[in-house]
Formats: structure tokens, C-alpha cells, sequence
């Protein structure tokens, strides 16, 4: 399954990019899933994705909603502001 995810704020300025395709050969994905497959493969941007929420179809998602690879995915890393 090859899956285009949307990256905002500090993890799109982390991994250089707002935009990245990421396939994946597991079925079903979970938004869980996701996230611990996308740390290992960017373990330079681990942490920061764990905090992250995942956004399925804009709208959140739990840990154990299911992905298709025909769904818009966002990261949303924690934001602060005053």
C-alpha cells in the first residue's frame, strides 16, 4: 500500500519536506501502525512523531482506526502558542 501523508509544523520543518509517500506492505494499517512504522523509518524524527496526531480523511483518529490508501493522512505534532 503506498500512502501520501501530509507533515505540518515542526515535523514537516524536521524531515525537510510537507509532503512524503510512504509504502507500506502491511494490511490492515492501523493510525497506530503508522506512526511506529513511520519512527523506525525516520528515527531522526522519532520522538517528535510519536506526539503526533493522525488525521484520517481531516478528521482525528484513534490509535486503532483502520487506513485505506485511497485516504488523505495528516501528522499533526503538538503546537503551543501564547
Amino acid at each position: 500500500m503506498k500512502i501520501t501523508l501530509s507533515l505540518f509544523a515542526g515535523l514537516a520543518d524536521r524531515l525537510g519536506t510537507s509532503r512524503i509517500t510512504f509504502n507500506c506492505s502491511e494490511s490492515p494499517l492501523t493510525a497506530g501502525r503508522l506512526k511506529q512504522l513511520l519512527s523506525e523509518s525516520y528515527p531522526e524524527a522519532a520522538a517528535l512523531i510519536s506526539e503526533c496526531l493522525v488525521a484520517i480523511n481531516q478528521e482525528y483518529a484513534a490509535s486503532d482506526c483502520l487506513i485505506a490508501e485511497t485516504d488523505e493522512i495528516a501528522l499533526i505534532p503538538p503546537v503551543s502558542g501564547g
